[in-house]
């Protein structure tokens, strides 16, 4: 009898909506195409939740239904994300079901609640570029990569590299056949209309003030927690 593998999306509120889409709609083509896994969302109770655009969603399972996939995917997002890292019940799950995970991932700042729940402790990792810094708060060596993999664990950068993690992780799950499939099916051939970004006209200045106002307003109650972020933060070296 063959053993469906469960990959788990982790929802809570506030989050980026692309951040989990993105790799939700490419994990599900393994379902589709029958090779042994589903795609499934978590969050600590089946009642909509808000998030960073003007459409809410509801998680097909709890916390409690999914004690133990095979796989685990966190998204990331602005000042919601960062009072996550404070939310014990939910930084709880996340490294109770990274314990026998295969793969842990996250995409954004989504890797900084990996490092809140002590999952990127002696490891590299990448989240959003305005972010970078952060990393280090919890043990992390920040790697300015589209995706980064260190042993079972893969970060993506900010929001749309979430579709490339997740292409790359079909590929070490099933192999190169399939992810190219999956591509092709859902059309994913970037050619933005101003082309790729020039990171030498980037504001990274606002960006930048614009990820620490996040913080400060997410972690308002927890100033401990705020000021490892900032202390962090403080030492600026990695840039795309």
């Amino acid at each position: 009898m063959t053993t469906t593998k469960t990959i788990a999306f982790v929802l809570y509120p506030g989050l980026t909506t692309l951040d989990f889409v993105g790799p939700l709609q490419v994990i599900s083509g393994l379902q589709g195409l029958g090779l042994g896994f589903e795609a499934v969302t978590v969050a600590a109770a089946r009642r909509p939740l808000p998030t960073d655009s003007p459409v809410s969603v509801t998680a097909s399972h709890t916390f409690e239904q999914v004690p133990a996939p095979y796989g685990l995917i966190v998204p990331g997002g602005g000042a919601p994300t960062f009072a996550a890292l404070a939310d014990e019940q939910l930084t709880g799950y996340v490294r109770q079901a990274a314990q026998d995970a295969e793969v842990v991932g996250s995409v954004c700042t989504g890797s900084l609640i990996l490092g809140a729940a002590g999952l990127l402790e002696g490891r590299e990792a990448v989240t959003h570029w305005a972010a970078m810094p952060m990393l280090r708060a919890f043990g992390a060596t920040p790697v300015s990569r589209r995706w980064v993999a260190d042993g079972r664990v893969l970060t993506a950068a900010g929001v749309a590299a979430g579709i490339d993690m997740a292409l790359h992780l079909v590929t070490e799950l099933v192999g190169e056949d399939a992810a190219r499939t999956i591509q092709a099916a859902i059309e994913y051939d970037p050619q933005p209309p101003l082309g790729p970004i020039d990171w030498d006209r980037v504001d990274r200045a606002f960006m930048e003030s614009v990820i620490r106002s996040a913080a400060e307003k997410g972690l308002a109650d927890h100033p401990e927690l705020l000021a490892r972020l900032a202390t962090a933060d403080g030492a600026r070296s990695v840039s795309p």
